[in-house]
């Protein structure tokens, strides 16, 4: 047995610990990854060679440890990642037209993400309980109604995936999806980082946010149904207030979900949130297979995966 090969037997049981705490994004031309410390970006620059950059990260989940008690940690981490979504995602759009970088600031990223939540909240939670209370006098104020309108709600999203991803610009975006999602395969099976290793794994990640996304909507059924149907304006406000519970809940289970990936039951639950990645991951090419490797080859250098993991910190693929 080679040395190689020895170090990785060595490794496995370090990795499959730390198996949550690397995920990543796709970004214009390009991919994000981030771990517990630190989060890296690779760009393909108009002259073809990779920008590769790292940014620290302390996430709030290690300043205080209340934010990692369960529920609460997943909202913690769901905006921690909007953040860092939204600063990789106007780097790379820079860096991959060969324009100057702007960072942006606190300001700046606050309107974004305040913007990013109300058009959520009005497509996906608003607009499926107008539309429900079109049906009021045949659904009445039961489960049903309930049903019904989680039903749409799922009916909005799946329309709005297919509506983008036929969105001919987005389909790079999609494609350097499936690297990530590839290259943290690699990675979680003892493989080194080549592009040859990575091109054997599926697009399919268990701890994607589409599947996390998928899971809120359906969670949001079973919420909603305990609100029961108080005043209008009660209602409405129920659809904002109680997102980041429903958020919470859903990190919970996509996080289980990553740690019993083979588990029957489990993979029989997740099915509808793997088939939901057809539409958002596409099959790359080796180009940008080697961007994503590039992403993740600096978190590994950054927080090598023999470190005893970070208890509580967990990242969605």
């Amino acid at each position: 047995m080679t040395r190689r090969h020895l170090t990785i037997a060595r490794l496995l049981p370090a990795l499959a610990a730390r198996r949550a705490q690397i995920g990543g994004q796709a970004v214009i031309e390009g991919v994000m990854m981030r771990g517990v410390d630190w989060w890296s970006l690779a760009v393909r620059r108009p002259d073809r060679s990779i920008g590769l950059h790292h940014f620290p990260l302390v996430s709030y989940m290690k300043k205080y440890p209340v934010l990692r008690l369960p529920v609460l940690r997943g909202v913690v981490a769901l905006i921690e990642s909007l953040v860092i979504g939204v600063r990789a995602l106007t780097r790379s759009a820079n860096e991959s037209l060969g324009e100057e970088e702007e960072e942006l600031g606190k300001k700046e990223i606050g309107i974004t993400l305040v913007i990013a939540f109300a058009f959520a909240v009005g497509l996906f939670f608003i607009a499926p309980l107008f539309l429900t209370g079109l049906l009021d006098r045949w659904l009445g104020d039961g489960f049903l109604f309930w049903l019904v309108e989680g039903l749409v709600r799922v009916g909005i999203f799946l329309a709005y995936l297919v509506v983008i991803t036929r969105i001919r610009d987005l389909r790079r975006v999609f494609e350097y999806h499936g690297a990530e999602h590839m290259s943290i395969h690699a990675l979680e099976h003892g493989e080194e980082l080549t592009v040859a290793n990575v091109e054997k794994y599926r697009t399919l990640h268990l701890r994607c946010g589409t599947s996390f996304l998928l899971v809120v909507l359906v969670v949001s059924i079973f919420v909603f149904a305990a609100v029961g149907r108080p005043d209008w304006y009660l209602l409405v406000l129920s659809r904002v207030v109680l997102v980041p519970l429903i958020a919470g809940i859903s990190y919970e289970i996509i996080r289980y979900a990553g740690r019993h990936e083979h588990n029957l039951l489990v993979r029989v639950v997740m099915a509808p949130g793997l088939g939901l990645q057809w539409l958002t991951t596409r099959q790359p090419d080796s180009g940008q297979i080697e961007v994503a490797i590039a992403a993740l080859e600096k978190i590994v250098e950054l927080e090598p995966p023999d470190r005893p993991p970070v208890k509580g910190v967990e990242v969605m693929a």
